[in-house]
């Protein structure tokens, strides 16, 4: 059983705008040759990003493979799509059969980027993630208990919270902690917390408090079989198991997933001018002058 940490940043700059629905059920069928995932911009996100593209000049949009995990023989890529200048989506991708075909087993969050996944065994699993705005905030995790195949979400706080989870660690289904890095704490604040869940992360309670470093006993995060190395040759993120002293590539994703540029809109040409209509004015009649009548003498 190869089970090992990795953990999920997600970002959301403004309220709750949908994402876009995660392609439904798509499969990626892996041809040996590097893979994109599936996007397509929206005007939305244009907008809501701040992109300035043009039909001539577009906005590339890239894939970011931030972190890679297997559970049994199931594999996990974490990371986000982005723009030059803000994160775009989350993204999580998932292989059952050794890197043949992969899928989403969560829609994609809208300002979001995945970094890191723990499993305790075979069927429990957590992901942790934020808001990714001007600060992170916002802290949550994803949870799964079956395997990964499908997850739901948590938030770590009821209300709104600057923050981001720098480590966390399950010892059991039930039971587990986390360390918050409050960036934008105020100083006479601590700057790190610990909380504690007994409920499987869906509610916390805060232990510790400190403006120096917490860290809390864990063993050490990923499979150190596993590895994901960026090509620039291919301009690919490659996806390699170690297999004695050499790596074998079992999946490669392309870094550009697409590009965003505004819609291309039909021109309408004017119609043609259409002649005044003629109007038709009335025959004048000769106006009869009036009969004199002679008055008699």
């Amino acid at each position: 059983m190869m089970l090992g940490p990795l953990i999920l940043l997600l970002a959301q700059e403004t309220p709750a705008l949908p994402a876009p629905a995660t392609p439904a059920k798509q499969v990626i069928e892996n041809t040996g040759k590097p893979m994109r995932v599936p996007y397509t911009c929206t005007e939305q996100d244009i907008q809501s990003f701040g992109m300035t593209c043009t039909a001539i000049d577009p906005c590339p949009i890239f894939l970011q493979v931030a972190g890679i995990e297997t559970v049994g023989a199931r594999i996990f890529l974490t990371g986000n799509l982005h723009n030059g200048a803000a994160t775009m989506y989350s993204m999580l991708l998932s292989s059952g059969d050794e890197g043949k075909t992969w899928s989403e087993p969560h829609e994609r969050i809208r300002s979001a980027g995945l970094e890191q996944i723990r499993f305790i065994d075979f069927e429990n699993g957590w992901i942790s993630g934020q808001t990714l705005a001007a600060f992170p905030r916002d802290p949550f995790f994803l949870i799964s208990t079956d395997g990964g195949k499908s997850w739901r979400q948590r938030p770590v706080f009821d209300e709104g919270k600057v923050g981001s989870i720098e480590q966390f660690w399950f010892q059991s289904r039930t039971q587990g902690s986390l360390v918050l890095d409050r960036t934008m704490a105020p100083e006479t604040g601590g700057r790190y917390e610990i909380y504690e869940t007994m409920t499987g992360g869906d509610t916390w309670m805060i232990r510790e408090v400190s403006a120096r470093p917490l860290r809390i006993k864990a063993p050490e995060a990923g499979n150190p079989d596993w590895r994901v190395r960026s090509e620039a040759t291919t301009k690919s993120h490659r996806v390699e198991r170690k297999q004695g002293q050499r790596w074998q590539t079992v999946a490669a994703f392309l870094v550009q997933a697409g590009e965003c540029k505004p819609e291309d809109k039909p021109l309408v040409e004017p119609p043609e001018p259409q002649p005044a209509p003629e109007v038709k004015h009335p025959t004048a009649q000769p106006v009869k002058p009036p009969t004199m009548k002679k008055r008699p003498q």
